[in-house]
């Protein structure tokens, strides 16, 4: 009997040492099925009768607390979830599912914190919209509060038991055609600055540069430059108004192919699409001459641009002016391409919102 109890006590021990080898490798190496990355681009492979799931290789923390998914291809369905899963989580099961998981899911818009039932939470997702999801620093003893973002504003929040194991970012699939940008390093409640802009100012006067090196006057495009979706994005800090209604930039290298796109956005636009290319944004494209106005088809607008030339973008205000009765302003835009040897007195804006967008190799210069 005591040899029976001692092989027991053995294979006991030899499973557990197993599993905690298998905790051990999967804390630092993310895990996914189902689904392929190519980048920060995830995209699922299965037959849509199959959940894909991908999760990170590290937890959230209190230096990272935060992360958000841009859905770029609501495939067949748009069953995307985004959430929070322990480790060792079961790949063939979506975020939220299982215990000690949750998830927001994009196609109902409902939360699922542990079961298959999930709750009504928020609004439905689609193409072109960002889910965040982050865990909040003013939690409960025993408790965390786990919160959820739609394109930067705060959809809600669910306080679950805090478990002695991690939570990771996680992200699930269940139909062909879905894809999304993953973005692992992205800040959640930090302050900004609502100062102007100056033209000749630093990074510290954009919003947002993503792959792109400001120097100066200068912004030089730094990104990969080899698919799509490796676009950069240069946003100033405030939008146009009747007295700052302009803004131009000369480009002084046209790079590989001048893909260069000059316009407006929304605030949360997708740092990896052209401005003029999604919803909320219009943009002329210097490569072709088109202007786009929240299509990937643009029309035809007017002549391509090179080395030397300026382009501007300004507003057209009526005089009378005004925010109509639901808070909308009403917009007319006005594109100009200036060529070099056009002399222009329009004085630079001290307020823009400016969507700079530029790939291979790209130097331009604010004026």
């Amino acid at each position: 009997m005591d040899d029976i109890n001692r092989h027991y006590r053995f294979l006991n021990w030899r499973r557990r040492m197993r599993e905690i080898r298998e905790v051990r490798a999967a804390r630092y190496r993310e895990r996914l099925k189902r689904m392929s990355r190519d980048g920060d681009v995830l995209r699922y492979h299965g037959n849509s009768d199959e959940v894909g799931c991908f999760v990170a290789a590290r937890p959230l923390s209190k230096r990272n607390r935060y992360f958000e998914v841009t859905i770029m291809d609501t495939g067949v369905r748009g069953m995307i979830a985004v959430g929070l899963v322990p480790p060792l989580y079961k790949l063939d099961h979506q975020p939220g599912w299982l215990p000690n998981s949750v998830a927001f899911h994009a196609d109902d818009g409902k939360l699922y914190n542990g079961n298959t039932v999930g709750q009504q939470f928020g609004a439905k997702c689609s193409t072109g919209d960002r889910i965040g999801c982050g865990i909040s620093l003013d939690c409960d003893e025993g408790q965390l509060t786990v919160f959820f973002t739609k394109n930067g504003a705060e959809v809600g929040s669910v306080d679950i038991p805090a478990s002695p194991d991690a939570l990771y970012p996680a992200v699930g699939m269940h139909s062909l055609g879905e894809e999304v940008l993953l973005d692992l390093n992205a800040e959640w409640g930090t302050d900004q600055d609502d100062g102007q802009m100056i033209v000749d100012s630093h990074e510290e006067d954009w919003a947002r540069l993503h792959d792109i090196k400001a120097t100066g006057m200068l912004l030089e495009y730094v990104g990969k430059g080899k698919s799509i979706v490796d676009v950069g994005l240069a946003q100033a800090r405030r939008p146009l108004n009747t007295r700052c209604h302009y803004y131009e930039l000369e480009i002084a290298d046209a790079g590989e192919k001048c893909y260069i796109a000059l316009g407006l956005a929304r605030r949360d636009y997708p740092k990896n699409r052209h401005p003029g290319w999604s919803r909320g944004s219009i943009a002329y494209h210097a490569d072709d001459g088109k202007l786009f106005h929240g299509s990937g088809v643009g029309d035809a607008f007017g002549p391509r641009c090179f080395e030397g030339d300026i382009m501007g973008c300004g507003i057209m205000f009526p005089r009378d002016f005004n925010l109509d009765a639901g808070g909308e302003q009403i917009l007319t835009m006005k594109y100009k391409n200036l060529f070099k040897k056009l002399k222009t007195t329009t004085p630079p804006p001290e307020e823009a919102v400016c969507a700079l967008v530029m790939q291979y190799s790209t130097v331009l210069k604010a004026t």
